[in-house]
This record gives structure tokens, sequence and C-alpha cells, in this order.
């Protein structure tokens, strides 16, 4: 009788830590790093920190009157992930601020060095305050794909210099 208790145990002990390492596993993923935004060349960066709070910043051209084709950084004021749900609101800069409410998701790309590996899904809004003090709003569906993670320099076999 013995030897059957004894494998009882083994077994759930092994079911046991097989449901903690899944679990772990999920909660690891680390969606930090550079995604698309809007337009080509513009780009969000999230950083996850402990108790799944996010910093960051949206970095994009400007398109008012006085930013037109301007590089400006917006940082997160607040940003929050929870589980899977991630959001941030950006700091208002030029009288424009950014809401994003989605999901972070593994995507297409095979590996953290293929582009769309990890992808923020969602619903962007973006809030305008007109030199008349009044504010719009825009949302729109959005799918931000991560860059790859890291670039191998140039080989210099082969190269002009």
């Amino acid at each position: 009788m013995k030897p059957v208790v004894t494998f009882v145990v083994i077994l759930l002990c092994s079911q046991l830590f097989a449901q903690t390492s899944s679990g772990e596993a999920a909660q690891s993923e680390d969606y930090s790093g550079m995604y698309t935004f809007l337009q080509e060349g513009e780009f969000v960066q999230i950083t996850v920190e402990d108790a799944g709070r996010v910093t960051g910043f949206v970095s994009r051209y400007g398109d008012g009157e006085s930013d037109r084709g301007a590089f400006l950084d917006q940082f997160f004021k607040d940003g929050k992930l929870d589980g899977s749900n991630l959001s941030f609101i950006t700091q208002t800069v030029h009288g424009v601020w950014y809401e994003f409410k989605g999901t972070t998701e593994r995507g297409p790309g095979k590996t953290p060095n293929d582009e769309g590996y990890h992808i923020l899904k969602g619903t962007l809004t973006e809030f305008r305050t007109e030199v008349n003090k009044k504010t719009t709003s825009k949302s729109r569906e959005v799918v931000f794909k991560s860059f790859p993670q890291s670039m191998e320099p140039p080989s210099k076999n082969g190269s002009a210099y």
C-alpha cells in the first residue's frame, strides 16, 4: 500500500508543478519594448514594471499648425497591465493626448527578433483641446506590432568600408 501512496503523492506533485509552471509562463511574458504607432516612423515605447505598472511614451509627428512635422514625445501619465489587459493615457502635448485600452497578445512573429512577435490590440482615443477650449475625441481600433527586440549590426564582409 505504501508504493501506491507514494505514486499518488508524486502524481499530485507533478500536476501541481505543471500548473504552477504554465501559470508562471503566462505571467512571465514580457511585453516591454517598442511598437509601431499610427504612421511610419512613429512608435510607442512600453515598459512593464512591478505590480503591472506601465511606463513609456508615444513618439509621433506633430500635425498642428505650430508643430507640423516636428517629432513629439508624449510620456505616459498613467499605465497599467492587468493580466493581458493594457491601458495607458499620455500627457498632453500641444493640446493632444491619447488613451489606449486593449490587450497584449502574441503576434505572428516567430521569435522576439521578428516584427510583430507581440501585438497591442485595442481602442486608441485621440483627444484634442482647441484654442476655444473645446475638447473633441476620435476613437479607432488599432493593432500595434512590436519591433524586433535585437538587431544584429551590419556585417562588414562585403560592405563598402
